[in-house]
């Protein structure tokens, strides 16, 4: 999982999505594992459903937040067409995780951009390594759509340098304030994200 024992990771999405929620936690999971970490965000009119992406990289030592294309571990796509804008930044060998639900920006609606018939299969006649599944169906199926962040970070848990239940405890500290009954919404959440993964590495042809 590691370059110069240097973990990089990309998180992009659009706006309204948890891009830089799901960033921060992961952030955080890190430091706790006592990493140094650097990270840097761009938020095009996020409000409004923009591109939001965050460059993520921890390890022993970094010296800059700033990831090279071609060096990412996890490319954590939020959102498809994003996620295949991005693709070049991944490692031949790196993987990535990926939103399949349609989530068409207003760039898009407004006729400025045409929308990839198929994202995640560009990405893998490319050559990439790519697990889409569901997140927002997951989330809605859950109770709530403003769980499909947390569903993302369970889908990235077990491709990181350290335990899932490390970065489970930081989901669990964010949103302890907010009840417990959050807090397992979240759980469930996580779960299901884990989940979702690895039945799709499991239905996938060796």
């Amino acid at each position: 999982m590691s370059t110069n024992d240097i973990t990089n990771i990309l998180v992009c999405g659009i706006g309204g999505q948890g891009v830089m929620t799901a960033a921060e936690i992961l952030a955080e999971a890190a430091m706790t594992e006592g990493h140094d970490v650097k990270k840097t965000e761009v938020a095009g009119m996020a409000q409004r459903g923009g591109v939001v992406t965050s460059h993520l990289r921890f390890g022993r030592k970094v010296l800059s937040p700033q990831i090279e294309p071609g060096t990412v571990q996890v490319l954590l796509g939020f959102e498809g067409a994003e996620a295949l804008r991005w693709s070049h930044y991944l490692k031949p060998d790196g993987i990535a995780l990926v939103n399949n639900a349609r989530l068409v920006p207003p760039v898009v609606e407004l006729g400025l951009f045409d929308y990839p018939e198929d994202p995640t299969g560009q990405m893998r006649a490319a050559g990439h390594r790519v697990v889409s599944f569901d997140a927002m169906t997951i989330a809605r199926d859950l109770g709530e759509i403003r769980l499909g962040n947390t569903v993302m970070l369970g889908a990235i848990a077990d491709y990181l340098p350290f335990a899932a239940n490390v970065l489970l405890a930081c989901i669990d500290k964010r949103f302890a304030r907010k009840g417990e009954k959050v807090v397992e919404a979240n759980r469930r959440a996580f779960a299901a994200g884990r989940d979702a993964v690895a039945r799709q590495l499991a239905a996938s042809p060796a």
